[in-house]
């Protein structure tokens, strides 16, 4: 109904134009003939009386034309009467006629001038009056005038009431009109349409069966048939589709997709209902220029959780974070995700601003965060922050219970290290419930966790769960030690478990991944407008996608880029590095110092080589979806990841699935655990610029044959073990355990 008031608006416009020009031409008429009507009955008058007024002004009988003239002043619209002798001096007058007429010579002086009568309107105080000047002879000479005084306020009441009545008039046909208009645009268009279009988004969707029939009125009925066909063709394809992924199911070597995922979840799982719990959420809103809006958080969990839920449903519990969040959910805190063609429950857990601070910045990101990183930033270890982050957990918790109260064995994917103590409260409360960790950033050696207070109730918290994933095995072997180290468990080492209560823990490594896909609208741009929008005219590109966290290796990536062009000056103003940086954790004071840090070496860097507007570096500190980052990947000449440590880095694989052009190279930290499975790229020591520099300089003299080469050997990694595979084996560990 956006739409409905500007169109309706413009054609009242348009018939409030029309009327005003009806109206404008009515009120001419009536303002002409009352005008004439006027003129005529005061020339009858004027002759009538001069026959009366004409022997007393001869004859100087000035007492006997004055009663005339008063005899007739009293009448309906008659101001008043007056007599004017030859040079235009006032002879006599009415006795109401107001002295600013009766004494104006210049009324008189065009009728005995030129011996023609004379009319006009005058303006007196505040009022309309018409005059009739007529001349009075005397053997055919010109001995004075008879001046008549009309009263014509009425024809401005007139024209006033024929412009209140047509303004009313046309204010009620308004209203009639937009009444009618709405009622049609909603209940004959509107609601027919959105009819129409949620059978196609249930079509689309899979939620209605191939014997339904879309039945609207002669109106939209061309329209329903064709969508009705259209419908039962997509049902029958998609049919098609889970028949073939069903039949590929226990095909290893076959691709994972959604709808094999899909039939995956029947046949394992029995369309038992998932729960999702982490930190962030995948979709927030916001209120920007008085409208709220969503967007997707900058995070890889999100980037990789995404599919599974869109693909088999659920809910998925998080923190509401977007200032306009409150305002978008029900009674019960949830909504229907993604916003434009909803797939499964997003339910929000509110915070204060205490515990975000204390559970999240601090606990979370300034201790667990530096200690499993090692991106050598000193943990912070503080009670308060500890005690919150119990806090929080427990909240996370009471979330969960209400959505699995009425549900059999839920099996539930906690994610991260924001919530290392909640698989252990989901047991205690409901121990039928199937609980997986997955731990989406590295573990440390046994001895750098040992350095954590609370080192023993965290892990405590996390063999609660049924099964604990890593991204690698050597996070698996650490964790282990960890266990072994801290705790009284049994460990076992060769099926990687642990023992404790009589409670068994699966430890597994399960390397995340991306929803690998073919092709794209955007596959079409060509590079050339994708620079031009990026306001960019150099020959080579190199892209970085990074959110502004210190582990990432931002600083370390400029200090090589500077290297390179040290090295090779013959790139200056050719080779442009564009970093996209969004930001994060803005509440921690060593991320915006980091963020200020960075900025000041762009600047730096750009500084020393720009010139005739080039600049080495293009930082952009804000947020892209990876609808505008996919174009980005695909026109760069290389992707460099710098991370000083880190878990896996999908932005690696991202880089990878976007190349279907097969060309492109991908630099890639040893600290990254991509690393280890993306066997194409060039792996360097992000601590060393010297490295980073080779890397670079190879990277942009690489033949395209070693490129495609290179290149098709991580395409085929991310395809064969896409998020999907990931997934279907998390899930399938998950559930044999039982």
């Amino acid at each position: 109904m956006k739409h409905f008031f500007p169109i309706t608006i413009g054609i009242a416009l348009i018939v409030a134009i029309i009327a005003l020009g009806f109206t404008l031409r009515q009120i001419s008429l009536q303002h002409n003939s009352l005008t004439t009507d006027l003129e005529h009955r005061t020339m009858l008058l004027t002759d009538s009386l001069k026959e009366s007024i004409r022997p007393s002004y001869i004859s100087n009988a000035t007492s006997t034309m004055q009663s005339v003239l008063d005899k007739f002043a009293g009448r309906e619209f008659l101001l008043g009467l007056a007599v004017y002798d030859a040079d235009g001096k006032l002879a006599a007058s009415s006795a109401d006629l107001p002295p600013a007429l009766a004494d104006n010579a210049a009324i008189p002086e065009i009728s005995i001038s030129s011996d023609t009568t004379d009319n006009d309107f005058l303006s007196v105080n505040g009022g309309k009056v018409f005059f009739f000047v007529s001349p009075l002879h005397q053997d055919e000479k010109v001995i004075g005038a008879l001046a008549v005084f009309q009263k014509a306020d009425y024809i401005n009441k007139s024209i006033n009431q024929i412009w209140i009545s047509n303004i009313l008039r046309l204010s009620l046909q308004l209203l009639i009109f937009f009444l009618a208009a709405f009622l049609i645009a909603k209940f004959v268009i509107r609601l027919p349409i959105l009819r129409l279009a949620e059978t196609i988004r249930q079509a689309r969707s899979g939620g209605i069966n191939a014997d339904f029939e879309i039945k609207e009125s002669n109106f939209f009925q061309p329209i329903s048939a064709e969508i009705t066909s259209m419908a039962k063709s997509l049902i029958k394809a998609r049919t098609s589709a889970s028949e073939e992924a069903r039949m590929r199911l226990e095909q290893l070597d076959s691709p994972w997709t959604e709808e094999r995922l899909k039939e995956f979840f029947k046949a394992y799982l029995k369309d038992r209902q998932i729960f999702v719990i982490s930190n962030r959420e995948p979709y927030s809103h916001s209120v920007s220029n008085n409208k709220i809006a969503w967007q997707v958080p900058a995070s890889g969990m999100i980037t990789a959780l995404e599919p599974i839920l869109e693909a088999c449903g659920g809910t998925w519990i998080a923190h509401g974070s977007g200032n306009a969040d409150k305002q978008t959910v029900d009674n019960h805190d949830k909504i229907k995700v993604p916003p434009d063609e909803p797939k499964y429950t997003l339910k929000r857990v509110w915070l204060t601003d205490k515990e975000v601070n204390g559970y999240y910045n601090g606990f979370s990101n300034e201790a667990l965060w530096p200690l499993c990183l090692l991106a050598h930033n000193r943990p912070l270890f503080r009670k308060q922050d500890w005690l919150t982050y119990q806090e929080v957990n427990g909240k996370f918790l009471q979330a969960l219970l209400v959505e699995i109260k009425d549900v059999q064995n839920p099996l539930i994917l906690v994610q991260d290290y924001h919530l290392a103590l909640l698989p252990q409260m989901i047991k205690a409360s409901r121990p039928d419930a199937e609980v997986g960790l997955f731990w989406h950033i590295a573990w440390p050696s046994a001895e750098v966790f040992s350095i954590c207070p609370w080192r023993k109730e965290i892990i405590s918290g996390m063999l609660g769960a049924d099964m604990v994933g890593f991204h690698t095995q050597q996070h698996c072997n650490n964790f282990l030690d960890t266990v072994n180290k801290e705790i009284e468990a049994i460990t076992d080492f060769e099926d990687f478990s642990v023992t404790r209560e009589n409670h068994t823990t699966y430890i597994k490594p399960f390397p995340i991944s991306v929803a690998f896909t073919n092709s794209s609208k955007n596959d079409a741009i060509p590079k050339s407008a994708i620079l031009e929008n990026l306001g960019l005219t150099t020959e080579f590109l190199g892209v970085g996608v990074d959110r502004l966290d210190y582990a990432k290796g931002i600083l370390e990536k400029f200090k090589g880029i500077e290297f390179f062009l040290d090295l090779h000056p013959d790139y200056i103003g050719k080779m442009t590095f564009l970093q996209i940086a969004s930001p994060t954790r803005e509440g921690v004071l060593k991320y915006r110092q980091f963020a200020e840090d960075v900025t000041n070496e762009a600047d730096r860097i750009n500084n020393r080589f720009g010139k005739d507007g080039w600049r080495p570096i293009i930082l952009l500190k804000e947020y892209y979806s990876h609808k505008d980052i996919f174009p980005i990947y695909r026109a760069a000449n290389f992707c460099l990841i710098t991370s000083l440590s880190d878990g896996m880095n999908l932005v690696a694989k991202e880089f990878a699935a976007a190349r279907n052009d097969g060309s492109g190279v991908l630099i890639l930290s040893q600290f990254a655990g991509a690393a280890r499975s993306m066997k194409g790229a060039l792996v360097i020591n992000p601590y060393s610029a010297e490295e980073t520099a080779a890397a670079i300089h190879e990277a942009l003299t690489m033949p395209a044959a070693e490129q495609q080469h290179r290149m098709q050997k991580m395409r085929d990694m991310v395809k064969n073990y896409n998020i999907y595979r990931w997934a279907a084996e998390f899930l399938k560990s998950l559930s044999n355990l039982s």
